[in-house]
């Protein structure tokens, strides 16, 4: 199924923090802190920050995908 439709199965803002991302910063992943939205594959940097994560994911994911376009483009990347 992976190889038929990558895109439907690729993780949001590029496989970094999504709670990072709501915060506007790149963050590297824990992969098993994880998160399945209506499909769409969230991570995050540790199962710490996913619990903070779920307690308020559709204000993440808006916040997030506010800041997506301008914090794609920095190149650093928290630890």
């Amino acid at each position: 199924m992976f190889t038929a439709e990558p895109g439907k199965y690729a993780a949001q803002y590029g496989g970094y923090c999504a709670y990072g991302m709501a915060k506007g910063y790149k963050a590297k992943v824990d992969p098993v802190a994880f998160s399945l939205v209506h499909g769409t594959l969230y991570l995050n940097y540790s199962d710490a920050i996913r619990t903070r994560w779920l307690s308020d994911v559709p204000g993440y994911i808006q916040q997030a995908n506010a800041n997506w376009p301008a914090v794609m483009t920095l190149t650093k990347v928290h630890e």
